[in-house]
């Protein structure tokens, strides 16, 4: 069954805060970890046109970053605003990114898709990489949301990849982030990079690895000054993760190496610091993040854990009948912002 046991709540946490989402029930045809990523990959759903309004976000090391800004007909500004943070080699564009802010805009809430550094719409406005560990970017694009709609409560939800940074920015950075964030949501976070990237090097898992390497490298490709030189040719290429993190992501952004860049960029270790209401949803059959990591992490009463017994990785295709469609985590999602968001003052 899908636990929120006592395990995975706080003994401290006040009886109001424990959420009790329905049981994911996945699809007859998407049974298993393996098939629910895929199926959550290949599936893409329902998608919305493209009308946002972009922004740019300048970063004090000179490189911006790009948020699309999509506002409701009617929205005022005291209502509610969500920023939509994508995963691995992911942009504003990746399906679950459209669909999310496409169903939120349905129910009146503005909606910031950001785009990492170097990905989507701002390709050409980075010189570094994007990372796990970029919670400064996050904060950066939290504060041109607070400067757009001052007076908009503000959810952050992050998946994968960015799910970690939204948990590190809540952690590590809680006294730098503007009183209108209100909550937060990290699906299948990647809070321990190391146990992450071990995890990908099991047999099954390595078609993953291999996968995430190659779009990297087509995404380097595609930007100025193309794929670099400790990267290039057949004997130079990386064959997973660590080894391009190792290689590339590390030293070009002044970690010592791939062991450094996981152990200081792992939000595990932030957890108990984040203060505002915050959901992690995973999945025990996630083929890229082991669910011990969320057990074993220390978490305060605002963390709350819902661990499915299935879903995969961004998966989550459910049975009809359950939701308006089949995605279980959207409606998760749209549940917990709105729950949230209801009656809000900002913090003092």
């Amino acid at each position: 069954m899908d636990s929120t046991s006592p395990q995975t709540v706080s003994a401290d946490a006040p009886a109001e805060a424990v959420w009790e989402p329905p049981p994911f029930r996945p699809s007859r045809w998407l049974r298993g970890g393996h098939a629910q990523t895929l199926g959550g990959f290949y599936l893409p759903g329902k998608q919305y046109p493209y009308r946002a309004t972009q922004h740019r976000v300048d970063l004090e090391d000179g490189d911006a970053v790009v948020l699309h800004d999509d506002r409701p007909d009617g929205w005022r500004d005291d209502d509610s605003a969500v920023l939509l943070i994508h995963g691995l080699a992911g942009s504003h564009a990746s399906p679950y990114m459209n669909r999310i802010a496409g169903k939120l805009n349905d129910i009146g809430m503005r909606t910031f898709r950001m785009d990492l550094r170097g990905c989507g719409a701002g390709a050409q406005l980075a010189r570094l990489p994007y990372h796990a560990g970029r919670s400064k970017d996050a904060l950066a694009a939290v504060v041109r949301i607070a400067e757009l709609a001052p007076r908009a409560p503000l959810a952050i939800v992050g998946f994968s990849l960015g799910g970690n940074i939204t948990l590190k920015l809540l952690g590590q950075r809680a006294g730098d982030v503007p009183a209108t964030v209100a909550c937060a949501v990290a699906v299948n976070p990647a809070i321990a990079l190391a146990e992450c990237i071990a995890h990908l090097d099991q047999p099954l898992n390595r078609l993953y690895d291999r996968y995430f390497v190659r779009l990297l490298l087509t995404h380097l490709a595609q930007r100025e000054g193309g794929i670099p030189e400790q990267l290039c040719g057949r004997k130079n290429s990386p064959r997973g993760l660590f080894e391009f993190d190792d290689r590339f992501t590390a030293p070009v952004s002044g970690f010592r190496d791939a062991a450094d860049y996981y152990a200081q960029s792992s939000a595990t270790q932030f957890l108990a610091e984040v203060s505002v209401p915050t959901l992690i949803l995973a999945s025990r059959d996630d083929p890229l993040i082991p669910f011990h990591t969320f057990l074993q992490a220390e978490r305060p009463a605002t963390v709350q854990l819902h661990l499915a017994d299935a879903g995969g990785h961004l998966g989550f295709v459910g049975r009809a009948g359950t939701d308006p469609d089949r995605r279980w985590m959207d409606w998760r999602i749209l549940e917990w912002v709105r729950r949230q968001l209801g009656p809000f003052s900002p913090r003092e």
